[in-house]
């Protein structure tokens, strides 16, 4: 029966592991003891011969510029990966089973700190290239892991790392290349995951990890399916080793449904592109799957012919059993010169009720069941390198070894490029150093400037204009209301009787009632405005609109994020003053509400600026009247006033009937014509009696032109008085500073490099700038490093 059967199978298991853990507590003290002897002089050894080799690799290559720097790097990498498979056959051919059951699972790594230094240092290195761009040749190796999507290669990735993180889904979800570095920080409790792309840091919970992951990658639409924009991660961990990887999309046999065609053509060459030297590949395949099948062992053959570059991983041993896994990790039919590593990525499936186990609990149990199953099955695998810990140990040592042998030619090639990057520096930009942050703060300083020539150019003077020429037109609305607006006396509408006419003002007796009347609600109406609100508005809208102008005539003009915000700080500081300063300037005027006072000089000047209003006002009714003639014709447009003046007799009917009658449109246009007219006709008439009936402030109620001028005088006098010192004084004197707290504080360092950055030019200064900079902090980085090699040795 099969249950029996396995059950016997994980007792016997289970039995083994604990025969050997009190074997194991048995020969504790004498095992560590001999470990210790060997420790002393396994270091010195393979430190010096280990330094020694690289010197002897890497002496020859810091020539001059002739041979070009992409080749003296391609050339370090085969150089490099020729020392490391010599290494490899010097001194991997040993049982790393037996080392491991000489260790305790929570014993303390006696690795040479100065080691995991130097690799730390050369991996922080590389990350500064990468950031710098812009040439392949700026490159330090890193482990590029390839497989196929069945061959459990993020399993490889999750048990390195001792996390779930990597997303899973039942459709392909790694569909950009994941540049993952590893940072072992003994200073740590936990494990801590960074995207530093998306500015995320210290993130604890590998569930959001995973999601962030799977949202990065599902943002590459099904019709691309891949891409090759890479997503950096950063783990830190005391458990981790200082590693650089790289897990690229799983490689398929065969398209699907939903798919595009090109998708396989398209991973290929993705993963093609990594491949390339100085990088390490490492090759994951699965037991249970023919070697000769494996898509990652066909594209390493491709990428590395010789099989210099790879390390062979072969997943699921536990799959298969231990002799055909001993024959896979021994093969000569497929050679790897840094041969394979066998490994056992998860556990058996639970059987348990409950749910499965997640996070570090499935890395303990995988980890256990590894060392378990490698104990039970030790005679089998003597002779090969197998666990995930040797896989570890293995993938430090020779990442450690390709990026030192780089690290001359490197020098080399960084030298070349901080060389070129400065003379482009002094000769563009003139060594004149720029930051983004320098950029908005001089952009600030100018803005302050172009705001106090602005306040030179628009003060009281230029309020007092505003205003009255807003309370002019508000004066020329309330006479017509009052005065003028009387349609035409014609047979069909008759004024009443009662009620005279404008032409009956002149001859009026000066006790006349109702023209007293009608000074007293248009005035009234003037000063019952709501001025005070009014004058704020006009003066408000009228600053925001200066400050469009001066923004758009300056370097701002191209950067719409800032521009809003100077728009917003100015609209803070207007709307703080805006009821205090409304409510201040309604107070002042209040009297005028009950009692307005007139003399003489007053007068005269009021009925020059009246005359010159009306003056005006029949220029361009006349101006209108003339277009229309000029549109309709001369006899057309006749015809269609005396229709209308005659609509109801003989003479109109006559007329409609001789032209077929007029469209709506024509008789509204003859409608304004007859209103022009007729306005025209009262604006020469009142202009007549201004200038012989409105010398003396006597004659207010029949001069009504005159008085609301003098009226709308006086308000405006009054209210630029507190405009000038609540408004105006207040805003010059506050918004730049609101400036300065709106673009120097409130803006994060991003938002302040977008802004320079929008500047073509600001773009090229600072971008080369920060090129230069990066390269002299590598160069100094790299001479470090090889000065701390030249140390240790």
């Amino acid at each position: 029966m099969r249950v029996p059967a396995y059950l016997g199978g994980g007792l016997a298991a289970a039995g083994s592991y604990v025969a050997y853990k009190v074997d194991q507590a048995t020969s504790y003290t004498q095992s560590h003891l001999d470990s210790a002897k060997e420790f002393a002089g396994n270091v010195a050894s393979e430190v010096g011969g280990f330094f020694n080799d690289m010197f002897s690799g890497s002496g020859g290559s810091s020539g001059g510029k002739d041979g070009g720097d992409t080749g003296m790097v391609a050339g370090s990498g085969a150089a490099a990966a020729i020392g490391l498979a010599q290494d490899n056959e010097d001194d991997e051919e040993v049982d790393i089973l037996d080392n491991e059951e000489e260790e305790e699972e929570d014993a303390p790594d006696n690795t040479d700190d100065a080691m995991l230094n130097l690799t730390r240092q050369m991996i922080e290195i590389r990350s500064i290239l990468l950031s710098i761009g812009g040439s392949n040749a700026l490159r330090l190796p890193s482990i590029v892991v390839i497989g196929s999507q069945s061959s459990g290669k993020s399993s490889v990735l999750e048990s390195i790392v001792g996390q779930e993180f990597l997303p899973k889904g039942s459709n392909m979800v790694t569909r950009r290349p994941i540049e993952l570095t590893l940072v072992n920080d003994s200073t740590l409790a936990a494990e801590t995951a960074e995207f530093p792309a998306l500015k995320m840091y210290n993130m604890t919970d590998f569930q959001q990890v995973q999601k962030v992951l799977y949202e990065l990658n599902m943002s590459i639409p099904e019709t691309e399916a891949v891409s090759s924009d890479p997503i950096q991660l950063v783990i830190k961990s005391p458990k981790v080793p200082d590693l650089s990887l790289v897990d690229l999309p799983g490689y398929i046999q065969v398209e699907a449904a939903d798919q595009p065609v090109t998708l396989k053509s398209k991973i290929r060459e993705l993963c093609d592109r990594y491949l390339e030297e100085p990088n390490i590949i490492l090759a994951i395949s699965a037991a249970d799957v023919d070697l000769a099948n494996s898509s990652a062992l066909r594209a390493a053959k491709k990428a590395d012919p010789k099989g210099e570059r790879t390390i062979g991983v072969i997943t699921k041993l536990d799959l298969v059993d231990s002799e055909t896994a001993r024959k896979m990790l021994t093969n000569k039919k497929y050679p790897l010169k840094m041969g394979y590593v066998g490994v056992i990525t998860r556990p058996p499936p639970s059987t348990s009720l409950f749910r499965r186990q997640s996070g570090a609990q499935a890395f303990v149990a995988q980890q256990n069941f590894e060392k378990a199953y490698f104990k039970e099955h030790k005679d089998s695998f003597i002779g090969t390198t197998v666990s995930t810990k040797a896989l570890k140990k293995k993938l430090m040592k020779v990442l450690e070894r390709s990026m030192a042998n780089c690290l001359r030619p490197m020098h080399v090639v960084v030298s070349n490029e901080l060389e070129e990057a400065s003379y482009k520096y002094k000769v563009e930009f003139n060594d004149r150093d720029l930051t983004s942050e320098k950029y908005m703060a001089q952009t600030i300083d100018n803005l302050k400037l172009a705001i106090k020539e602005f306040s030179e150019r628009f003060g009281r003077p230029e309020l007092r204009a505003l205003l009255r020429s807003e309370l002019d037109q508000k004066v020329l609305d309330l006479i017509a209301l009052r005065y003028w607006n009387k349609p035409p006396v014609t047979n069909k509408n008759k004024e009443s009787e009662n009620e005279p006419s404008l032409d009956e003002l002149a001859t009026a007796p000066p006790n006349d009632t109702f023209w007293h009347r009608k000074l007293d609600i248009a005035t009234a109406s003037l000063t019952k405005l709501g001025v005070g609100r009014l004058a704020t508005s006009l003066i408000s809208d009228a600053i925001l609109t200066e400050i469009d102008v001066l923004l758009d005539n300056t370097d701002l003009r191209s950067h719409p994020m800032i521009k809003n915000a100077i728009k917003d700080a100015a609209v803070s500081v207007l709307t703080t003053r805006y009821n205090s300063t409304a409510e201040q300037v309604e107070n002042c005027i209040k009297p005028y509400k009950y009692e307005i006072e007139v003399d003489d000089r007053e007068w005269a000047l009021s009925r020059q600026h009246a005359t010159m209003l009306l003056k005006e006002e029949l220029k361009q009714c006349t101006s209108a009247y003339n277009q229309l003639k000029k549109t309709l014709g001369g006899n057309k447009l006749k015809q269609i006033t005396t229709y209308l003046e005659n609509e109801n007799n003989l003479v109109g009917q006559t007329i409609a009937k001789e032209n077929l009658g007029f469209s709506p449109g024509l008789l509204s246009r003859g409608r304004e014509a007859l209103f022009l007219k007729e306005r025209s006709r009262l604006l020469a008439m009142r202009l007549k009696f201004l200038q012989s009936g409105c010398k003396s402030k006597d004659n207010k109620y029949k001069c009504p032109e005159v008085f609301m001028d003098l009226v709308a005088e006086k308000l405006t006098q009054t209210a630029v008085l507190f405009l000038n010192v609540e408004l105006l004084s207040d805003f010059y004197y506050t918004f730049p500073r609101e400036l300065e707290k709106k673009l120097g504080k409130s803006l994060t360092p991003e938002q302040i490099e977008q802004f320079a950055k929008e500047d073509p030019k600001v773009k090229k200064h600072i971008e080369l700038q920060e090129r230069k900079e990066l390269l002299d902090l590598a160069l100094s980085k790299i001479e470090d490093v090889m000065a701390l090699q030249k140390r240790i040795v």
